[in-house]
């Protein structure tokens, strides 16, 4: 640990999935945390950090401070004086706020939220004299790039979605005013993170478990189906066997053969630690997986999981069922926005991040780590724990 002034750490995005596991690994770590944020409809932010806090089951007394700020105001619309005192004992800051959305049809309020925002944060890292700038961002900011994916800053890409686009713009503005400012900066790029390896747990379940709830939803139609005697499901082969599993004739078309990085949020925490306490680190940081699984055994965990038989994955041209029957096109509509990421080819360099975390890897991506991280989701209703109020 770093001495006293190096304990001190501003962080946004705390009552989302990545910021709220590392605020947790932070004060595990000793650090006194200050978090920015918003309030929610009928919750101030300070509410909803004590619920985060209280469903990690940690008490860090004076630790752990948090103010309510508006991103798209000067000084973070704060007064003179609480915005000095910011300014006064902030150390380190980390960026962790984004929204998520792939949706074209949330362009203005992607763009508003990951890059819009970025001035008043970027004015707090230098009228604080920030000790480092971290920001996360993510490993498809390298948008459609072939081959392998260095650690460098875009150049002249194109994008999958808006989610992409603006995540390589916020990594170029903040490149630029920290160049401009003296700010040391490290861009933290995770590729897809699912819950922890070790107890399944997890506060959000999109991305994989979108794609498992997608195929659960899909199983339980065609089960009520078959179980009230209606028949429709027989002429698209669909039968539940007499040992229970349903059997699902369904193909998931993809124009290539690739596979789906995944890292659990532990494995990002713990690299991210590493990455903040190391001295000298300025620089860009893939965390991803260097053996992710493929789409196949994917397919194979999630029927094993869910009771089924019959998914098969086929790759073509277009990466399209020409003749989808009932349930696979309620799959391909389910799962549209997430297609790109089930064959993906992209390769993402290391080379920084083994320097600074030599040791620290993701582990293999297995059934029981998948069987444990959707038996969580399942307990929860794919929403918030049942277990704390959060």
């Amino acid at each position: 640990m770093e001495g006293e002034s190096g304990r001190s750490i501003i962080l946004t995005g705390a009552t989302g999935f990545l910021g709220a596991f590392l605020m947790s690994g932070l004060l595990e770590r000793g650090y006194h945390v200050t978090v920015l944020g918003r309030p929610a409809k009928n919750m101030r932010l300070s509410d909803r950090i004590s619920g985060l806090v209280g469903w990690f089951g940690l008490d860090p007394g004076p630790r752990l401070s948090a103010i309510e700020v508006d991103f798209s105001k000067k000084h973070l619309g704060l007064d003179d004086e609480i915005y000095g005192d910011l300014c006064a004992n902030a150390g380190k800051v980390i960026h962790c706020a984004s929204d998520t959305s792939f949706a074209e049809r949330n362009r203005k309020q992607v763009m508003l939220a990951n890059v819009d925002s970025l001035p008043s944060l970027l004015d707090l890292a230098v009228d604080s004299r920030a000790e480092h700038l971290y920001y996360v961002s993510s490993a498809y900011a390298c948008g459609q790039c072939t081959g392998l994916c260095m650690e460098t800053p875009i150049k002249n890409q194109r994008f999958t979605n808006v989610y992409e686009e603006s995540k390589a713009q916020a990594e170029e503005i903040i490149r630029r005013s920290c160049q401009d400012n003296d700010v040391p900066l490290s861009i933290l790029r995770p590729s897809i993170v699912y819950g922890h390896s070790e107890t399944g747990r997890s506060l959000k379940f999109n991305a994989l478990y979108y794609a498992v709830r997608s195929m659960l939803l899909i199983r339980d139609i065609f089960l009520n189906d078959i179980r009230q005697g209606g028949g429709k499901s027989k002429k698209w082969g669909i039968s539940l066997d007499d040992d229970g599993i349903l059997n699902l004739p369904m193909k998931i078309c993809l124009p290539n053969k690739g596979s789906v990085n995944l890292i659990p949020i532990d494995y990002f925490v713990a690299t991210v630690l590493r990455i903040i306490e190391h001295p000298g680190t300025s620089g860009i940081y893939h965390i991803t997986s260097d053996n992710p699984p493929d789409i196949t055994t994917l397919a194979e965990y999630a029927q094993r999981f869910l009771g089924l038989r019959g998914i098969d994955v086929l790759w073509n041209q277009s990466g399209k069922n020409a003749n989808p029957n009932p349930a696979e096109e309620l799959f391909d509509k389910l799962f549209e926005q997430y297609r790109p990421y089930l064959s993906d080819e992209r390769i993402f360099d290391q080379s920084r991040t083994r320097s600074i975390a030599p040791g620290i890897s993701a582990p293999p991506f297995t059934y029981e780590i998948f069987a444990q991280c959707m038996t969580y989701a399942v307990a929860c209703d794919w929403g918030w724990p049942l277990d704390h109020s959060v």
